[in-house]
Order: C-alpha cells, then structure tokens, then sequence
C-alpha cells in the first residue's frame, strides 16, 4: 500500500498544502441532462472540437510544462493533452462519481496519464506558482464561487504562466436571435413556443449566466488577458441544427468555418468565449 500518496507529486516538484471549508452540497452528482452532446450533431461536434483545441492550445503545453485541469470532469481533456503535448497534466475534480469514471476509463487508455486529485475549484489543494498552466474548460458556471476558482488559478500558476477560461457564452448571436424570435412568435402571433428550457436559458445546474462583459470582469480581477477569442456561431438557433446536418460535407464544413471566423472577430457574439493570459502580480 501507498503510504504517501502524494509522493509522487512532490518528487514531480508540486506542492501542496492543506485547506478546509465547510461541507456543502453543490454539483457532484449532477444527471449531465443539460450537457451538449459532442458527437450526435455536425455543428455540435465542430463546436466542441474547436472549444477544446483552443483551450487546450493557449495553455501552452509542451514536454515537461506542468498543466492543471480544474474541474476535469471525466478527465477526457487531461488525457488527451497528455497524449498529444507530453506536457505533465494534473486533473483535480471534487465529484467522487466523475473521479470514479475517471480512473476506470484510464484503465482502458494507453500510454503516460494525468494524474487525479479531488479537490474544488476555489480551494485548490497546491502550493502557490507550482503550475506553468491551469485550464477550466466548460465548468466555471457550474461554480458557486467563481471569482474564487479564478483566484485560485492565478495563485497555483507560476508568473508568467496561463491561466485559461473557456466558458458558454449566453448572450451570444443565437441566444439573443432565438430569444427574439420566440419574443416575436408569442407576442406578435399568439403562437405557443415549446415548453421546458430552450437553448437560451440557464440550466439548473448553473450558478451564473455569463456574457463577455462579466467573463472579462471576473477574470480581470486575477488575470491580465491576453487573449479573447470566440468559437463558433449559430449554435443551437432553430432548425439550424437540421440545416447544416442536411448539407454536403465541403459546404457544411465551410459555412461552420466562417462561421467560428466571424465568431473570432466578434466573441460577444460567439456561442463559447475562450480567455487566456498570465496571472495578475497584484491579485489578491
């Protein structure tokens, strides 16, 4: 048996220290009801391959940086930076179910892993400046105390180092077109809109409905931004969805890629806003 179970974090020259909060029930056991399925829609996919490659990208990885993912969830982004940067990934996540298919899904992965840690966000279980990286991809709405996570990305990264955000953005082109439209059908028509949450609403199982605005005023506060850079456009607005799926491949691929161009120009109107930049000298 392991008696030390963090020995190998430290000999990898990661420090840890101790902390302590009182015992909450936020989201550990969420259903993942409300998360975009990846794989099952052309624009679904185009999105989430380009939300992550961008993430993982303005970390900066390379053999032997150090990189933490917070809020790792089934860990599918450590895994995969690892394998393809040879960066040391370290993933922290404090659901026990999440962690559970984490390590059961390493079993069936080959090669050099991440390692795992439980812990929160806004109380992360390292040393000051011990990572060249920290990303939080998808999840920092999830968060009850986000100005904290924040915090605490900028506090375990060294100076100099990136500090990454990815986050959905709800005031984007398609939430404030479908929201108009439905404004439109209701109001105007008399038409009934389908009940239950539209793509526009918050999901339960978030404590903050972010727009740049407030995406760039939080990270601010911890991180001089270097980048802004939005991913993707359209999503989710009706019948686009069916539209793009029926289209030729080439066609459907070069509207998804103009798309996410003009989505670059414009993040305010981007369906997921990626932040990036090195941790503030005068954070508190």
């Amino acid at each position: 048996m392991d008696t030390d179970p963090w020995a190998r974090f430290r000999g990898a020259g990661v420090g840890f220290r101790l902390t302590s909060r009182a015992m909450r029930v936020v989201d550990l056991d969420r259903d993942m009801s409300d998360v975009i399925p990846t794989g099952t829609t052309r624009d679904s996919e185009f999105l989430f391959e380009r939300m992550t490659r961008a993430t993982l990208d303005a970390t900066r990885p390379a053999p032997g940086r150090r990189i933490l993912d917070v809020a790792s969830g089934f860990g599918q982004d450590a895994i995969a930076l690892r394998a393809s940067s040879g960066a040391d990934v370290i993933g922290a996540e404090p659901s026990a179910r999440m962690m559970a298919w984490t390590r059961f899904k390493s079993g069936e992965t080959e090669g050099p892993l991440p390692e795992w840690v439980r812990g929160w966000g806004d109380a992360l279980p390292f040393a000051d400046d011990c990572f060249d990286g920290a990303f939080c991809k998808g999840a920092l709405d999830h968060f009850d105390q986000p100005l904290e996570a924040i915090g605490e990305m900028a506090r375990v990264t060294r100076p100099g180092g990136r500090v990454v955000l990815a986050i959905a953005n709800f005031d984007s082109f398609s939430c404030r077109a479908a929201r108009c439209a439905d404004d439109v059908r209701e109001g105007a028509f008399g038409a009934e809109v389908a009940r239950g949450r539209r793509h526009y609403d918050v999901p339960a199982d978030h404590f903050t409905r972010y727009e740049l605005g407030l995406m760039r005023e939080q990270a601010s506060r911890h991180v001089v931004l270097e980048e802004v850079i939005g991913i993707s456009m359209a999503w989710g607005f009706p019948f686009w969805t069916r539209a793009v799926q029926a289209l030729p491949d080439a066609l459907a691929d070069r509207i998804l890629t103009f798309l996410d161009g003009a989505a670059r120009k414009l993040p305010g109107l981007a369906d997921v806003i990626v932040l990036a930049g090195r941790p503030r000298e005068d954070s508190d």
